[in-house]
């Protein structure tokens, strides 16, 4: 098997992992068995040759596309409810060099493993035989996906009176959140709400690092929150009134404080959300698609990541930044955000990471296989790593996907007792790599 998937699609450098044949491969692949596509894509300069490949082996096999051009992946996936499939071609919030394609199913969920599966065989199979003249399919420009988008939002949530700055990063929400804030009622002032795919203002994910200059207007302009997005607009994080950055845990507790019935959350996500939401958080793996599952599996209304990543499920099946934006800004209607993050649970936690030689990748993973076997706890999570739960606190000890790296999250009610499950774990982790 190629593995061209991760978790979140198919995504690498431009002339490297992803190159106009592999496309043109992923549209044939894609193509075989969705008859009708909607195809979207990001503000990246390698956009428009990403979309010239795949219509074209898309429809060299016989499959209709329509192109709704710049697009959020929240609106490309709310599309798609009228297609077989929506492709999203994005690298999210990595850097401008990269590029990939997201695929979406008619309900908004990403394609399941089983799915990725078939795809990628197909690519390996390379479909491109081709049809005949008189079949091969179409290409139209679709319309309407944005508006589309923001009556949705409208109607669920209505009017509020805010201001606002918005951060698009000069990607792919730059056609809509700034809109539907105005449409909302807000005063908003924008900040990166360009389309430029060299991503000139900061890098397209929204780190505390990189929005310095959201924190700083919000305080000159006397705003009343900042919001900013990643560059396909899957991904939210926001700026107190004060300009304090909040990071995607500290929402994440904010919406699931409205959530009843349970939540859907990876593995490692904040124990905070166990005692604010009423009902069992279910785990999963470390990635969107599979907080979706759950949702569906479970019958839940919420889930998200700490990385920003939120999904209502009421609304779609996707990570909407674009309805997460709208959300939070009607929830600070006549409160004020800094009192909201503030009067949070706030716990202690502790973050380390240890690298070996990627030679022994297989060997370390056994060993930690069998260390964790022996390990005494409350309750022992192996879904992507593994949890181990205490009365008063938590680690995770998890191989990196992407790196030769052992990586180690320790939370807990005190300093003290983080100190002493961080170094249960380093320590664990030290029997492994010696």
């Amino acid at each position: 098997m190629m593995s061209l998937f991760g978790s979140s699609g198919i995504r690498g450098r431009i002339g490297d992992k992803i190159t106009v044949d592999l496309v043109t491969r992923i549209g044939a692949a894609v193509g075989t068995s969705c008859a009708r596509i909607i195809v979207g894509r990001d503000t990246r300069t390698s956009g428009h040759m990403m979309v010239n490949a795949l219509v074209a082996g898309a429809t060299s096999v016989g499959a209709d596309v329509m192109t709704a051009g710049v697009v959020s992946t929240p609106t490309l996936a709310r599309a798609a409810s009228e297609f077989d499939c929506g492709l999203m071609l994005t690298a999210s919030h990595n850097p401008s060099e990269y590029n990939g394609v997201k695929m979406w199913n008619p309900d908004g969920s990403a394609f399941d493993s089983d799915q990725m599966e078939k795809v990628e065989e197909l690519i390996l199979e390379d479909q491109r035989s081709g049809c005949t003249w008189d079949a091969v399919g179409s290409c139209q420009r679709y319309h309407g996906a944005v508006e589309d988008h923001i009556s949705r939002i409208l109607d669920s949530l209505g009017k509020v009176s805010l201001k606002v700055v918005v951060d698009c990063g000069c990607g792919a929400t730059c056609n809509i959140t700034p809109r539907l804030m105005r449409e909302m009622g807000c005063q908003v002032v924008t900040l990166n709400a360009q389309e430029d795919g060299y991503f000139p203002g900061r890098l397209p994910e929204p780190t505390e690092e990189q929005l310095g200059d959201l924190m700083r207007l919000v305080r000159e302009t006397g705003a009343d929150l900042g919001i900013a997005q990643d560059g396909d607009g899957d991904r939210m994080v926001a700026v107190d009134e004060k300009g304090r950055f909040v990071n995607g845990d500290a929402l994440l507790a904010l919406f699931a404080s409205r959530t009843s019935g349970g939540m859907a959350a990876p593995i490692n996500a904040s124990m905070v959300l166990d005692d604010m939401v009423e009902g069992e958080v279910v785990r999963t793996r470390v990635g969107d698609v599979y907080v979706s599952d759950a949702l569906k599996r479970e019958g839940l209304s919420f889930g998200g990541e700490p990385s920003g990543t939120y999904i209502f499920s009421e609304q779609t099946y996707c990570p909407d930044g674009v309805y997460a934006a709208a959300l939070l800004t009607s929830m600070v209607d006549g409160s004020r955000l800094s009192d909201m993050v503030d009067n949070l649970p706030s716990y202690p936690v502790s973050r380390n990471s240890f690298g070996f030689e990627p030679s022994r990748r297989e060997e370390v993973g056994s060993r930690l296989g069998n260390e964790m076997g022996q390990i005494e706890c409350d309750r022992l999570l192996t879904l992507d790593g593994f949890r181990a739960e205490f009365e008063d606190g938590w680690f995770l000890i998890r191989l990196s996907g992407t790196e030769p790296k052992i990586r180690i999250t320790s939370e807990a009610r005190d300093m003290e007792t983080v100190r002493r499950l961080d170094s249960m774990a380093s320590d664990i982790v030290g029997r492994c790599l010696a």
